[in-house]
């Protein structure tokens, strides 16, 4: 009778291991060396309104750029004399609710749409094509590329994105992965599409996040992590401290204890 409980036992704690692992492995049915194409465009980030830009103009000689260049201004950090200093920033060009932009010479730009390339291009075509510039170079850079990851994982927090694109599971690691904690079959992204607050659902331990539209997220994307439900219970025990909820807990372990007896016996 010892011998069939031990092996009870031990079925009991490969089934729950096997079930564990279904839980919280990430992509678990992607078949292995198999190629799979994303469902979406990994062009990478495209300017939207309310975005800062930051373009910068060069050329071999470097007088004729000037007026291109937003100026470099400092500001003051710090309340006091003693404990403040200067830093500078370069001034953006803020896309209006048209997706345009004003830009020095050329007047006004539509780069709704665009991705960093796109952009660089078409402001180079233009300065050449006008003869303002024979040779120039245009840089262009997101000022406000920022992907907020909140709930069960390690380091929560809003991260500031220098790639052209990021994946939902690249931005799980900026924050530290999630907690074991942490559902992986309900990730909510938060994504604000023409003025509307949308919300995604998605299950990272299957291959069709692939095909999600948040797969790539974009700028000011919120990511949420949701608690799994002994989380969930936990809090609720926590809060709930009365003294029902507690005889509850120890009849139910008196309950198992005198089961594990019998079955020894």
């Amino acid at each position: 009778m010892k011998m069939n409980f031990k092996l009870i036992i031990l079925l009991y704690c490969v089934l729950v291991s096997c079930e564990a692992s279904k839980n919280v492995v990430y992509l678990q049915d992607a078949a292995n060396e198999a190629a799979m194409r994303t469902g979406v465009e990994a062009a990478g980030v495209v300017v939207k309104p309310k975005d800062i830009l930051s373009i910068i103009v060069s050329s071999k000689n470097p007088e004729l750029v000037v007026a291109f260049n937003l100026p470099i201004y400092s500001y003051q950090a710090g309340s006091t004399r003693e404990s403040s200093s200067y830093t500078q920033r370069i001034l953006g060009y803020h896309v209006d609710s048209e997706g345009d932009i004003e830009f020095p010479l050329l007047g006004k730009l539509h780069v709704a749409g665009m991705n960093r390339e796109q952009l660089s291009e078409m402001i180079k075509q233009k300065l050449i094509s006008e003869n303002l510039l024979k040779d120039p170079i245009v840089i262009v850079e997101f000022m406000n590329f920022y992907i907020s990851v909140l709930g069960e994982v390690k380091t929560p927090g809003t991260f500031n994105i220098t790639e052209d694109r990021i994946t939902l599971l690249q931005a799980l690691s900026r924050a530290g992965d999630m907690t074991i904690y942490g559902r992986r079959d309900n990730v909510l992204v938060q994504r604000e599409i023409n003025g509307v607050v949308t919300y995604f659902r998605v299950d990272i331990r299957s291959e069709a996040l692939l095909k999600s539209p948040v797969y790539y997220l974009q700028q000011n994307d919120i990511v949420y992590v949701e608690p799994n439900n002994a989380v969930a219970a936990r809090s609720r025990i926590n809060e709930n401290r009365t003294v029902g909820v507690w005889i509850s807990v120890a009849s139910l372990l008196t309950s198992i204890a005198s089961l594990i007896i019998i079955s020894t016996k």
